[in-house]
């Protein structure tokens, strides 16, 4: 799936965590991140904290790529 935004992310991890059968209150157990910070994420809000966030694609097994327009 191409990622174009912040909600297009959340929907990605969503999906994956739902896959995993893991809920937000298990996945804020085990990472530390607040229930209300995975919920924001999840649904598209935007963040600064990018490092949080593919922390979390990780954990959950998900690989993100860059690439040049292009290229």
């Amino acid at each position: 799936m191409k990622i174009n935004n912040a909600a297009d992310f959340g929907r990605m991890l969503k999906a994956r965590r739902k896959q995993l059968g893991y809920t937000q209150q298990y996945l804020a157990e085990y990472t530390g991140f607040s229930a209300s910070f995975l919920s924001n994420l999840e649904n598209g809000k935007e963040t600064a904290e990018i490092g949080k966030a593919l922390f979390l694609a990780n954990l959950l097994g998900l690989d993100l790529d860059m690439n040049a327009r292009g290229e």
